[in-house]
């Protein structure tokens, strides 16, 4: 354990030194919240019709997406062990007296929180002094704000539980190029990064509240705005950690079958 640390803490520091990059990031990531309340507040200012959330509700939904999108970015993958794969590097994997999925979750988990941790605060903090409805509100309760704490926690390794599927699938292909693009656009229409599955034909939601791609992003954010509250939360959580424990023990024993079967060709 004391080695997967060391590895994290390293991984962790190298990610914070791209501070420009950051702040590109969150001049991006602004202006994309920024609009995207903006086009959601021209339905709500015309519709007719009443919809799933309060506009205070999805102004917070929005801006913590934005707030913590380096953490839940579904389309970032990790290229280097891409190319350890397919190059055949992955002997010099191997020949480390280190578990290479431990190893692999442990650099997934780094590099997300240290671009997270860089550009989450300057977003929540000028978001909370904007005007309403259009700012980001706090928890209704206290109870609230923890259960979001134990749930973006447990969404996040849903994600990379996930994102661990897509590393192993390269051991099978010629290119992971075409799955990798694939799993983009089903999580992120899945995980209600593109539009909050509240918004979704009442017949749809359970089952996509059921898929895993709901425990990531989508469950956390729902119990900050207080759109999941109670017995709600706690099975949105319970769901979460079940998506976790499923997804770790599939990509453990797929990488147990995977590096069974892999061959290194060359010098």
């Amino acid at each position: 354990m004391k080695k997967y640390l060391s590895f994290f803490k390293i991984r962790l520091i190298a990610g914070l030194q791209y501070r420009a990059a950051a702040w590109a990031g969150i001049a991006t990531q602004f202006a994309w919240g920024g609009m995207t309340i903006l086009m959601f507040w021209a339905f709500y200012h015309n519709g007719e019709n009443s919809f799933p959330m309060t506009f205070p509700e999805l102004s917070s939904y929005i801006w913590m997406q934005q707030s913590f999108l380096a953490m839940f970015m579904t389309w970032f993958y990790d290229n280097e062990i891409f190319e350890n794969i397919t190059s055949g590097n992955i002997a010099y994997e191997l020949c480390r007296p280190c578990d290479i999925y431990a190893i692999w979750f442990t650099k997934n988990m780094a590099v997300r929180l240290s671009r997270m941790m860089l550009r989450c605060l300057p977003i929540l903090l000028v978001a909370a002094f904007l005007p309403a409805p259009f700012n980001i509100t706090l928890p209704s309760d206290w109870l609230s704000g923890v259960l979001f704490l134990v749930s973006v926690i447990l969404g996040f390794l849903v994600l990379i539980s996930f994102s661990m599927l897509i590393y192993i699938s390269a051991f099978y292909t010629i290119s992971p190029m075409g799955i990798r693009i694939l799993a983009t656009s089903v999580t992120e229409f899945f995980a209600g990064a593109i539009i909050p599955i509240p918004f979704f034909p009442e017949a749809l939601q359970p089952i996509m509240y059921a898929l895993p791609f709901a425990s990531m992003q989508n469950a956390p954010f729902l119990i900050y705005t207080g759109h999941i509250s109670g017995i709600d939360a706690l099975q949105s959580i319970a769901l979460q950690i079940f998506w976790f424990a499923a997804l770790l023990a599939v990509g453990r024993l797929l990488m147990k079958r995977a590096l069974r079967k892999v061959v290194v060709q060359g010098g």
